[in-house]
């Protein structure tokens, strides 16, 4: 499949799923995006109310009821992924996996201390699931790098372990299917910290950011204050006049324009001043001409450099905390 057929099926599976997901679940008015508490005598959940970490296999949610079959098999055949996994061998390779080969290669496969990551192994791509090319590493192993053998091993289990890596790598490669789990795991002392430290000068708990953590789930919460920039394809909610970038124009005559900057490229720059009257300049049309940018984002786009992941981690929890 050339990339032109490739993109529109990937086009085209998209917009099936979108709509087939819009008329089996229609959004009510002022429905909020945060997902319905767990109850806390569930299992899985804790007791500040947050859920525990689904399993590793998890992550590939080629069963999941919300997503139609045919939908998840026009996705997979534009992506060229293939059937999914069988799930009982693949739960059964999951515990083979962890038992023998978690110590060195990670319990999802990711690479450990010693083994290299099997999800983007060549191998284990080439394999397919069936256990056919990691059958003979899997017995003899490889003494040359420090892995031992695993002779012991049946066919039926290496053919589990296998059906396990394949699920792991069509998780990585099926984006669309990822589910991200939970994420508020940080220190929430610590992140009000970095706020005030980092954030305080334009943020408010109680300000712009009161009940923030009422509104958007963490995944989304966490998506506005690390890229809080709009959609520059125009497909989400009405730009924030605060997140608005303005410019000041300075003429070789002294004369100055001031407005929203409208476009900024090396051979021209455009605005929209205070009366809406739209106004551009031409650098090679006007020699000598001075222009000056302001972003109210830029401190986020410093951060977005300097943050560590605990950093991330627990301004979340700090958000969190702000219902």
């Amino acid at each position: 499949m050339n990339l032109r057929k490739w993109a529109a099926c990937l086009l085209l599976s998209a917009g099936i799923f979108v709509l087939q997901a819009q008329q089996q679940n229609p959004p009510a008015p002022d429905q909020p995006t945060r997902p319905p508490a767990q109850p806390a005598d569930q299992p899985g959940a804790h007791e500040n109310g947050s859920q525990a970490s689904p399993q590793p296999a998890a992550q590939n949610n080629q069963n999941s009821p919300e997503l139609p079959e045919n939908v998840r098999e026009i996705i997979r055949t534009a992506m060229g992924i293939g059937a999914p996994p069988n799930p009982e061998a693949a739960a059964r390779g999951q515990k083979t996996f962890v038992a023998t080969c978690g110590f060195c290669h990670g319990t999802n496969a990711t690479g450990g201390a010693q083994g290299p990551n099997l999800v983007r192994s060549t191998m284990v791509l080439h394999d397919q699931g069936t256990g056919k090319e990691i059958a003979p590493v899997i017995h003899s192993g490889r003494p040359e790098k420090g892995m031992p053998g695993f002779a012991g091993l049946t066919d039926d289990q290496v053919h589990d372990i296998a059906q396990f890596l394949l699920g792991r790598t069509q998780a990585a490669a099926n984006r669309m299917e990822y589910t991200i789990q939970n994420i508020v795991t940080g220190d929430p002392h610590a992140g009000e910290a970095y706020f005030q430290a980092h954030c305080a000068e334009c943020h408010s708990p109680t300000g712009d950011l009161s009940h923030i953590a009422g509104k958007f789930d963490p995944v989304a919460l966490e998506g506005r204050f690390l890229y809080p920039a709009n959609n520059p394809y125009g497909m989400g909610p009405p730009p924030d006049p605060r997140a608005l970038k303005h410019v000041t124009v300075t003429l070789p005559s002294g004369m100055k324009y001031s407005g929203v900057l409208a476009h900024l490229d090396d051979f021209s720059v455009a605005m929209r001043d205070d009366s809406g009257a739209y106004r551009s300049w031409v650098y090679d049309d006007v020699q000598g001409i001075h222009v000056e940018v302001h972003d109210p984002l830029e401190q986020h786009l410093k951060l977005l450099r300097q943050y560590s992941d605990a950093e991330m981690h627990n301004i979340l929890a700090y958000l969190e905390t702000l219902k």
